[in-house]
Order: structure tokens, then sequence, then C-alpha cells
């Protein structure tokens, strides 16, 4: 089975002056993209790199990014993205783990070798031997609780894998792919390789911004775009003269993850751009199942993230006892084809069969289609009631005012927690108003009873927000 690499050479072959990347500085060719991974690679060799090792990549989201992938795979090592303004705390705690041979794009100090800066293709250099690296990918995830640990894919470095990865995210051959995250994140990280990989065009925008983004997709004819429900919102929320000016005609799959979408959110979009063009998939960086849906059957399905397409899932109740349709349990998944990750700095959860969870709560309805309520974790227990933040959240960002909103809970006398509502607002909006809109749409336990303003987004480009870290801040010393 061809390596990524060797498929990349031969796309380089046959339309050597292609675009293969399009970021803030300009556009790289697909022979370009070949030519300075190769020289990179060259410089990982020089620096000891070899085949199964990690390279810790802490990169800006732009093609530099993509090339020290590419270097990796060439050399037979696994990518281990990083984000590129990760603390250095943070950073050397992921590094502990990961013990790289190589850190590209800082200084790693004595935890690894430091590669700074990207060399440029020089010519007549003897070509690398085609070697594929026995595992694809090594993303970290702190989850809600900021641990780090990492996710190392078992599938190798083979084109295979991008190819069907593309096919079922709607990623057609030679499409012009926009993505809108950070590249340390496993969804932006895949779609693009998985772009790569079919021929297509990258676009990498840098910071995300509302209006850019359509701008963006007009300028470069995008037919695949990439969003987070935070995305969608602000998107949503610009003056209809703003968001209506721009061709989105090119357009055949807006495809977004890593976060619930509000089901309000959702039918604006399906209204805007229609049912065919919105995709939705729900999975794990540990990816041993998956769920896809499009907007025609979510409007049959409302709420739903769709079937399992990939692998299986089931509700269960903390005995490990299956539930019936429409009872909330915890979603537990299991591979079809046997192991596809292992875990440095963490343990699965696991229970008997090759069951595995990631802590997530939902439902199934009679037809098999998943619905989730939130992580297990988040849940915040107020008077004997559960309340799930992400429904809280959604209540909230539907007010226009609203930009962004966390929902944790906080210690009461009387009901054990207390619901507190941390907002970004783009407006001025009273504590009584916000308080009048969620009692419209929530019942009475679940409606916050203070509110808290902050001149930030609560989540970052990847739609995670630190629930624990921001309640810990919050708790009397």
């Amino acid at each position: 089975m061809p390596s990524i690499p060797a498929a990349l050479r031969t796309l380089a072959r046959e339309k050597p002056d292609a675009p293969a990347v399009t970021d803030t500085t300009g556009t790289l060719t697909r022979s370009e993209v070949v030519d300075r991974a190769d020289a990179l690679a060259h410089e990982f060799l020089s620096r000891g790199v070899s085949v199964a090792d990690l390279v810790s990549i802490g990169l800006p989201s732009d093609a530099s990014f993509l090339i020290a992938t590419v270097a990796a795979w060439i050399v037979g090592a696994t990518p281990q993205p990083l984000p590129a303004s990760m603390p250095r705390a943070e950073r050397d705690a992921v590094l502990e783990l990961a013990k790289p041979a190589v850190a590209v794009g800082f200084d790693a100090g004595p935890l690894a070798d430091s590669l700074l800066t990207l060399p440029e293709p020089l010519a007549g250099r003897d070509p690398l031997p085609d070697v594929t690296a026995p595992n694809l990918k090594a993303p970290m995830s702190g989850g809600s609780t900021g641990r780090p640990k990492l996710i190392v894919a078992t599938n190798p470095a083979e084109v295979e894998g991008l190819v069907l990865l593309g096919a079922a995210m709607r990623i057609k051959p030679e499409d012009t792919s926009l993505i809108t995250a950070p590249m340390h994140h496993n969804g932006p990280f895949l779609t693009s390789t998985a772009t790569l990989a079919t021929g297509g065009h990258v676009v990498l925008p840098g910071r995300f911004d509302a209006e850019t983004t359509l701008q963006h997709i007009e300028r470069h004819r995008a037919g695949w775009v990439y969003l987070v429900p935070t995305m969608m919102s602000r998107i949503s929320k610009l003056p209809d003269e703003v968001r209506l000016r721009y061709d989105l005609s090119s357009v055949h799959t807006v495809m977004h993850m890593a976060a619930p979408c509000p089901p309000y959110l959702k039918q604006a979009w399906i209204d805007w751009l229609g049912p065919e063009r919105i995709m939705e998939l729900y999975a794990g960086t540990e990816a041993q199942a998956a769920t896809f849906i499009n907007g025609v059957e979510w409007l049959e399905h409302r709420g739903s993230v769709g079937k399992p397409l990939i692998g299986q899932m089931q509700i269960c109740d903390p005995e490990g006892n299956r539930l019936p349709p429409g009872e909330v349990g915890e979603v537990w998944l299991k591979s079809n084809a046997g192991p596809s990750y292992r875990y440095i700095g963490a343990e699965a959860r696991t229970r008997e069969g090759g069951w595995e969870s990631l802590g997530d709560l939902g439902w199934m309805d009679a037809d098999g289609y998943l619905y989730l309520n939130d992580r297990m974790t988040d849940m915040v227990l107020v008077g004997g009631s559960n309340v799930y933040p992400a429904e809280v959240e959604a209540a909230l960002d539907e007010h226009p005012s609203v930009l962004s909103s966390c929902v944790i809970g906080l210690p009461d006398d009387d009901l054990g927690n207390r619901l507190h509502a941390i907002v970004e607002l783009g407006g001025e909006v009273s504590d009584d108003d916000l308080r009048a809109w969620c009692s419209e749409r929530l019942t009475k336990y679940k409606v916050p009873r203070s509110f808290e303003r902050v001149d930030h987004p609560l989540r970052d480009d990847t739609a995670k927000v630190r629930r624990s870290q921001l309640r810990a801040d919050r708790l009397p010393t």
C-alpha cells in the first residue's frame, strides 16, 4: 500500500504546478510542498530521527505545519502536533510524555532537539527511500481537565486511509478545502492531510474571523469547509447585509464537528445553505467509532448526531446494562477493526467485550440515531436534578448579544450546586434580561442563578473549553 509521501510525489509529478496549500503568505504548489518536505526530512535524518520516533510540531496553522508533517512521514516518524502558542509549562508536560526525537518550531530545551526554522529546498539531494510510518499521528488531548495525554494512532501513514477518510467526509478529489481551525486539533489535521492526499488544495486562513471566512470561500471557490459550532454561530450573527454579500455557490459541504451544535443554529444553517450541504461528524480522536448525519436526515431526527457508520455504539447504565431507546446513559464505543490507538499518559475507560467510553452521555432513538447530552464530568447536580451545561449554553448562545458562554456549577448550601454562567457579550444586556431569555427556553432549575462577563472567547478555535479549570478558578480558597 503506498505511503502518504509516495502518493504526494506521484501527484506532484502529474501536476507539479497545481496549488496545494494557501496560507496568509501565499500559495505553494504540489512540487513545492514535496521539495520543502524533502529538505526538512533530510534535516530530520541528520539529527537522528528514525522510524517510529515522535516529532513534535509546534508551528502556526500554515503551510509550514503541513510541510513538517509530511517530512516526519517521509522518514517514517510520527507527527505529534502541538499548539504553536502553548504555554511553556504545559508544553513541557506534553514533551515529558512524548519524548520526541525533534521539536519543530520552538525551543524544547533539554527535552528534545529543537529545530526553530525550516530549511530551504536544495537541488542535487539524493532521493530518500520510501518508508511508511507505522503510526499516522499522535495528537494530544487534555479534555476538559487540562491533564495532557497523547493519542497515538495505530494505523500506518498509508494513503488509502486518508483517501477513505476523505470520501467519508465528502472531500472530493482535487477539492479546495477551507480549514478554519488550528492544525494541532485532530479534525483539521486529518481533513487537511486528506485533502492533500486526494490532490486537493488546502486553504489555511489564519485566526478565525467570521466575515473573512466568507471572503475566503468566495475568493478560492472552496467546495469543502470545516467549521465548529462557535464559528457557525459567529457567522450566523453577522448582519444579513454582510453575511449574504458573498457567493457561496461553490460549497458542496459544510462539515461541523468537535462540539455539540445547538438545534437552533443547525436549523439556521440548513435554512441558509440547504440541508444537503450541511454535514456533522461525531467521533473521538481515538476513532473507535463515528457517526455522520446530513441535514436531510437531521430534519427527520432533529438534534441527532447520526447513526454509527464506523464501529459500534450503545447506551448503558452505570452497571453496564444496555438501555432501551430514549433513556440517557453513558455512550460506549467499539471498533470493528481492532485497536485504533494507544494512550501515552492515560488509561482507557473500558469494559468487557472491547467497549470503551470517552465519558459522553446520550441516548438513541428507535431508529438507532444518537443524541448527545454532555460529558459525564460536566454534568451539574442542582437540588437533586441533573443539568447538562451544554443545554444551558445552547440557550444562552442563541441570544443575539451572546458571543460565547460557559456554564459551571458552584457550591450552594441549599441546592448543593448553583448554575453560574460566564458570558462573552457583543452588546449590552442585563442579568435580568439573560435570566428571562433562559426562562423562556429552559425549566426553572436549569436557569443560571448568577452571571459573569468576560472580554475574551470562552472556547478556543477548536470549540474546546476547560470547564473544570474555570470552575476551580472560581472556588473559594
